[in-house]
Formats: C-alpha cells, structure tokens, sequence
C-alpha cells in the first residue's frame, strides 16, 4: 500500500519563509518518487506477465512468500509489551490488505494492464467517500464532483472496445480493489498507528499474514497440489521485479521522502503512476487504447489531481 505524507518537507518551508515559488526545481528526492511512479506504473505488466504463467493464488503465495522472508529481520519490531494488540492490529491491516490484492490480481489477470493503472487510481476518488462513511468526515462538494468524473473516467475505459465477459469482471475487481483501498486508508488511520509499530515491522506482519491468507484460498480452491513452478526467465524476471522494486525499494523511498518533500508534491508525482503504467503496456506488451480509453484515464487522472490539491483559504 502507499503510505500517505502527512508533514511538508524543509523546501516547502524555506518557499514560505522567502516568499519564493512553492514549486522549486526538480531534486533527488522528486527524481526517487518519479520513479517509484514509474516502477508501480510497471507493476500491473509484470503482475499479467507472471499470472499468464501461474495461477493467481499460487503466484500470491510466491509473491507474499519471499517479500516476507526478506522482511523477517523487521519483526524484531514486535519486542514491547503490548506487542499481542500489536500484532492484532496489524493482522487486520493484513487481511484488508490481502482483499486488496486478490481483487487487483485477479482483476489484472482478466482485464489489460492499462485499464487496470488507470481504475486502481479511482482509491483517491473512494478515499473521502469512505472517510464519510467510517470517520464521519463529510468530503466537500469538489471532492464528491470528482468522485462522479472519476467514476465517469472508469465508464469509459472499460468499455473503450465495447466491453466483454473478461473485461466486465476484470475491470470491476479492479474498482473493488480501489475501494478497498479507500477502506485501507481509513482503517490505517485509525488502527494501524495505535501501538506505535515501526513501519517495515507492519509492513512483515502483513507479508505473513497475506502468505498464509493467500495458502489457504488456494487450498480451498485448488486442493494440496502445487504446480511445478515455471522456469521462464520472464516470469522470474517480473517476481524480482515485483518484490524487490514494487514492494521494498518503494516503500523505503516513500519513507525517506516522508519528511523531504511537501504533502501535493508527492501526491502529484505519485499521481503519474496510471499513465506510466498505461504507456508501459501499451509499449512493451502491444495493448492497444482507444481514443475513448485514454480520455476515460485521462478523466481519472485529472479528479485524482484535482483531489489532492490543498483548499484554497
């Protein structure tokens, strides 16, 4: 999941003390979380080209399985005395995160991965509607108008060709996964930072639990068997990238750019991540969009935009 940022960097506080412009030149910490961006742009590519070789549980179990044995070392974190609530806590992120990505893997799977960057954005559109629902935090009129464009934008591009079976249900696990996401939000916010956990030993927890959730779906769906793992070097190429670029290396970025870059600096950077991942499938896996797709993205891309933009006082 993408942590949210929540403190303006020391340039964001050097341009209101000098009066300066409030965007300065592009630095380190921007180039970072462009890439990043781009990285999780290229994640929806990677995630169709390994399920195209594997079942989606038993890729979920792989996946979740080496990303925690990395992140075995964080759960040291765990040492305190409330840590039985801790792990509680945590645990549920986990569940709500494994939903997440069942709905966004499974949706992958059945939809293009270009429709499935732009529709996964629609989370910043649901996030104040599901703000108003658990945190009875009522969204403004801006923010529900960008609701409905957003809404509209998805409209469009899942049937940008028409529309299909596949599609149909590929494209709408993809706007439950974005509504999860919504929830996820809500529920980080008012559970995940209760006892105080460091981040990477939250972030453990929910690799453990998303492995054993994601093992026992698919031995309720499929039974003890394990397909024999496949030896492509494009699958295994996609897995690394997938956990060692998409799940590690971006969230340690996002937390060194936690404190260095102003709050809609990243959210406009992070932004980028549909159209990065739409011009990535459309290059290197020959999708094609039609006129109506882009505009549909386009549509998404601008309410996400025009939601993280700070009120005007």
């Amino acid at each position: 999941m993408k942590d949210r940022v929540d403190q303006p960097g020391a340039t964001g506080l050097r341009s209101i003390r000098t009066g300066a412009r409030p965007w300065p030149s592009f630095g380190p910490v921007e180039w970072l979380l462009l890439l990043v961006a781009v990285i999780w742009g290229g994640s929806y590519s990677a995630a169709k080209l390994a399920t195209g070789q594997m079942p989606v549980l038993q890729f979920l179990v792989l996946r979740f399985g080496l990303t925690f044995l990395i992140l075995l070392p964080a759960l040291r974190g765990l040492a305190m005395a409330s840590w039985p609530a801790a792990l509680t806590g945590a645990s549920m992120l986990g569940i709500n995160l494994l939903a997440i990505f069942v709905c966004e893997t499974f949706g992958v799977s059945l939809t293009t991965a270009s429709n499935a960057a732009f529709l996964i954005s629609l989370c910043v559109a649901f996030t104040p509607l599901c703000e108003w629902w658990l945190l009875k935090a009522r969204p403004s009129g801006a923010v529900l108008a960008a609701a409905g464009l957003s809404l509209l934008g998805a409209g469009l591009l899942a049937f940008q060709h028409g529309g299909s079976a596949n599609l149909a249900w590929g494209d709408g696990l993809m706007v439950l996964a974005a509504f999860l996401r919504g929830v996820m939000v809500c529920l980080t916010r008012r559970h995940g930072q209760a006892h105080g956990l460091p981040a990477l030993t939250v972030t453990a927890v929910q690799m453990g639990v998303m492995t054993l959730g994601s093992a026992i779906l698919m031995l309720a769906v499929h039974g003890a068997a394990w397909p024999p793992l496949p030896r492509s070097a494009s699958f295994w190429s996609a897995m690394a990238f997938l956990v060692l670029l998409c799940t590690l290396f971006a969230f340690f970025v996002q937390n060194y750019a936690a404190s260095r870059s102003s709050p809609s600096r990243v959210a406009l950077l992070m932004g980028s991540e549909p159209m990065w991942g739409a011009l990535i499938a459309v290059f290197f896996l020959g999708e094609q969009m039609a006129l109506q797709g882009w505009i549909g993205g386009l549509l998404i891309v601008a309410s996400a935009w025009w939601v993280t933009q700070p009120a005007k006082k």
